[in-house]
């Protein structure tokens, strides 16, 4: 009987010892968490030391959460002749326009423009407004391929600037164009390794 009695007296010491305040209470401190640690990008680097945010997922990033981007470039050409006295375009050129349409649509920062030209036949002034309406009839063609039209500027020389001199049939033909060169460059991220790259042999 005495061996019941002493445990039931300690516990009823203790529990009138914590309600009468000999003991106060602490609660369980809350973190403060000063830094913020918030990785918005998934990036591996938070958002607090991350100065490129929004970077692709799965790309190769350095310390400051930036990815490494490889620019490569690409040049197309565009030569179209023309009839005498005519802005018309031949059906023969038509897959040449249709090929540079493509290579605009893949490089959409690129822009163009169309330079035309004409022989030394007829009025100067005529051949001005000749060699405009040539470069005009390319651009609309350009523009039936999808390419956007604020992205196409076109320009007439008339027959100030001749590629082939003389006075024969052949130099006139060649006089008679509407020439381009665009240069289309664009740039990937590199992405990071994992195991399903493959190194190249």
């Amino acid at each position: 009987m005495k061996n019941l009695i002493y445990p039931t007296l300690i516990t009823s010491l203790f529990l009138t010892a914590c309600v009468s305040g000999d003991k106060d209470y602490i609660e369980t401190p809350k973190s403060d968490q000063i830094a913020d640690l918030r990785d918005d990008d998934y990036d591996g680097v938070i958002n607090a030391r991350d100065i490129c945010p929004g970077t692709p997922q799965g790309a190769e990033i350095d310390n400051d959460g930036c990815a490494e981007y490889v620019e490569y470039s690409d040049k197309k050409d565009l030569k179209i002749l023309f009839a005498n006295n005519s802005s018309e375009i031949s059906p023969i050129f038509k897959s040449e326009i249709r090929t540079m349409a493509e290579f605009l649509n893949e490089y959409k920062e690129a822009s163009i423009q169309l330079q035309g030209f004409a022989s030394q036949q007829g009025n100067a002034e005529y051949n001005i407004r000749l060699s405009e309406l040539r470069a005009s009839a390319v651009r609309v063609a350009l523009i039936k391929y999808g390419v956007e039209p604020d992205r196409i500027e076109t320009i007439g020389f008339g027959d100030t600037l001749l590629t082939a001199k003389g006075d024969s049939a052949v130099s006139h033909a060649l006089n008679r164009r509407v020439v381009a060169t665009v240069v289309g460059f664009k740039g990937d991220v590199v992405n990071e390794w994992n195991i399903f790259t493959r190194k190249k042999k």
